[in-house]
């Protein structure tokens, strides 16, 4: 009798040994196909506040932004956190807070950490842009590069994502706060996508900067709230994707000085009824969109992936969906159209927000669960 209770033991224990981890970083939460791929999703770490923004500092260190106001450090490998004090007051109301993070080509250790975060002036909040140094667990020698004109008393389409074209230069955006007019104003920066070198001055090319009543740093304007946006180095193209109304959300080719037409065209409709935004789609002298979605996903996001983990997907972009739930992959031809769409993830049920891709071609997501998953082929080494 012994002898038998001893073999189920051990039997129970080859059965729970084989599956995925119960908890902790690593636990596989689905597995699923691709374009001939296979891939699985595993929880790294949760119960994170509003997980905004994402940027590796090394292969072993993740930054983390929380919109309430916290950053933490995640080591991938295990799922650990750690505070990191320095972190300014922001003014965490509505859609604002601590947005992204983000670091430029060849970062060091002892580089610039940029930051955008909603900061309060008079009462109002406006968009910020920021950089810091990193020593151990504090950020230190703190600057705010530009405190933007873009105030409004809204809480709502701060934007904002960064991105770097490997050329000495930043964009960041900005969405129109909850403001139509703003996006079509170039003496604000509010509905914008704006450029400026690393310690924030502008550069002298920018396209409206010798134009009267504008303001220097845009380089596109006319977008609504865009909340992804990424620089394809090899084609030299910077992409942004933007929340439309009800429908409409865009993903947007940028082109220095060019007007993506909020809110004079849309192809979304009004909260109030089904009644078209603006004067229609088109309009001479304002940008067509690569992609529309209708009805919104609610893009979080945008990323360019690399291909270097899964070929399949090389040059694709992909986008988080925080209204529909789900991590959008949209296939491009070499002229930068959008010819193909796939929706990955949709059995999660997650708001996903940020996206970032590791050395090895793994993916990283947060969840405005206060969850980190990653994306990786299956069975590859952690």
């Amino acid at each position: 009798m012994k002898a038998i209770f001893i073999l189920i033991k051990l039997c129970l224990l080859c059965v729970i040994s084989s599956g995925p981890a119960l908890g902790g970083s690593g636990k596989i939460l689905l597995t699923a196909h691709s374009d001939g791929m296979a891939f699985q999703v595993e929880k790294i770490t949760e119960s994170l506040g509003v997980p905004w923004g994402m940027a590796f500092l090394s292969p072993s260190e993740i930054i983390v932004t929380e919109r309430h106001g916290s950053i933490r450090l995640l080591d991938p490998e295990n799922g650990k956190t750690r505070n990191i004090s320095g972190a300014p007051e922001v003014m965490a109301s509505g859609q604002g807070g601590l947005l992204d993070v983000a670091v430029p080509p060849g970062y060091r250790a002892d580089g610039w950490i940029y930051f955008t975060y909603s900061k309060r002036r008079k009462g109002r909040g406006v968009t910020t842009l920021a950089r810091a140094h990193r020593r151990g667990n504090t950020l230190v020698d703190w600057q705010d590069l530009l405190i933007t004109k873009s105030a409004t008393d809204t809480g709502r389409h701060f934007g904002s994502r960064i991105a770097f074209d490997n050329e000495g230069h930043l964009f960041f955006t900005v969405g129109e706060r909850g403001y139509r007019p703003n996006a079509q104003d170039l003496s604000t920066h509010a509905g914008s996508v704006l450029r400026v070198n690393f310690d924030g001055s502008v550069p002298p090319d920018n396209p409206f900067i010798e134009r009267t009543n504008s303001l220097p740093e845009i380089w596109s304007y006319g977008h609504r709230n865009p909340q992804g946006i990424v620089y394809d180095e090899e084609n030299k193209r910077l992409w942004v994707i933007e929340h439309g109304p009800r429908g409409g959300d865009e993903i947007n080719l940028i082109r220095a000085g060019r007007n993506y037409g909020w809110p004079v065209i849309s192809y979304g409709k009004e909260y109030w009824g089904p009644v078209q935004v603006g004067e229609g789609t088109e309009k001479k002298g304002m940008e067509q969109p690569v992609k529309v979605y209708i009805p919104s996903i609610a893009p979080g996001s945008l990323l360019l992936y690399s291909g270097k983990a899964f070929a399949g997907w090389k040059g694709n972009l992909f986008a988080g969906a925080l209204k529909g739930r789900h991590l959008n992959r949209i296939k491009l031809d070499q002229n930068g159209r959008a010819v193909d769409e796939e929706r990955l993830l949709g059995n999660l049920h997650e708001r996903i927000r940020a996206l970032i891709e590791s050395p090895e071609g793994w993916i990283y997501l947060s969840t405005d669960t206060g969850r980190i998953l990653r994306i990786k082929p299956i069975g590859a080494d952690k």
